[in-house]
């Protein structure tokens, strides 16, 4: 299931997930906190090769808007201001798939950094 555009998608505030569902029955949710913190934006990625900017303070972050762009992806807008990326539908199905190792991954280098998931 690649390049699939969903069928539906939702915000969910309460479980601060959002929710994309496909024709074909799958369903991803992915928090909000993974997609502000690996938004694929230069702000967050860089403008080079490397790690990208870490991002701390987002463990309360929320989606205030999603908008499709075109066939091709999504623009999430965040209530700390951020609204730039967007987010492939391939990313979005490569962070639903590797959630786990994506979290792990931002969790070692928050300690190894000294950073915070809390503002």
């Amino acid at each position: 299931m690649t390049n699939q555009r969903p069928t539906d998608i939702r915000i969910r505030k309460r479980s601060r997930q959002l929710e994309l569902h496909y024709a074909d029955g799958h369903q991803l949710a992915l928090p909000f906190e993974l997609l502000r913190v690996y938004s694929p934006s230069a702000e967050v990625r860089g403008h080079g090769m490397g790690p990208g900017v870490l991002q701390t303070g987002k463990r309360d972050v929320a989606i205030t808007q999603a908008e499709m762009v075109g066939n091709y992806a999504l623009k999430l807008s965040f209530d700390d201001g951020h609204d730039s990326g967007l987010f492939t539908w391939d990313y979005l199905q490569e962070l639903g798939r590797e959630q786990e190792q994506y979290w792990q991954r931002y969790l070692a280098r928050l300690a190894a950094e000294g950073g915070s998931r809390d503002r």
